[in-house]
């Protein structure tokens, strides 16, 4: 059976694929976005055309950090983000296991990015910033969503890995 006629995708690929579409679209719409405040920022700031905003400073610090999380949502589903190649040629199966042992360190960080980026958004529930007003949940819920995306990009990863570990066909 040849690549092109292999079975159809499963509803968890297909879930994975549609979620790494959106966050590709959002990542593209927070770096779109964040041209406004900073724009803004440097306009304020060198020229009296309009006034200085001082909200612009928080929007921009909070789509910094949404950008930067998205982007490494993106690069762990995309094997790019904590991926250095520097074994020697290996086999598919000799690939395969050391991506396995990397992967599982990238498990670990997700798994404290969970663990911890929950209580830091428990911390911030309650609490706004302190300039524009906003609430500050909404950016330290970045570090959870990141890890539990993290874990559900990774299974997907460890089940390809394990497939070519084993001398199976990947899906």
């Amino acid at each position: 059976m040849t690549q092109s006629e292999s079975a159809p995708p499963s509803p968890w690929r297909r879930f994975t694929a549609l979620y790494a579409q959106f966050l590709t679209m959002l990542m593209a719409a927070t770096v779109a976005i964040l041209i406004v405040p900073v724009t803004l920022q440097i306009v304020s700031r060198y020229t009296a055309l309009i006034p200085s905003y001082i909200w612009t400073e928080e929007m921009a610090r909070f789509l910094f950090i949404w950008m930067v999380m998205i982007g490494a949502m993106i690069g762990v589903r995309e094997s790019s983000h904590f991926e250095v190649d520097v074994w020697p040629t290996l086999s598919r199966r000799g690939e395969a296991a050391i991506r396995i042992v990397a992967r599982l360190g990238t498990l670990a960080l997700a798994l404290v990015f969970v663990w911890a980026g929950t209580e830091f958004t428990r911390f911030a529930w309650f609490r706004t910033s302190e300039l524009a007003d906003l609430p500050l949940w909404l950016i330290h819920i970045a570090w959870p969503v990141t890890g539990v995306t993290w874990i559900v990009f990774l299974g997907e990863q460890f089940v390809d890995e394990t497939r070519a570990l084993l001398g199976r066909s990947v899906a």
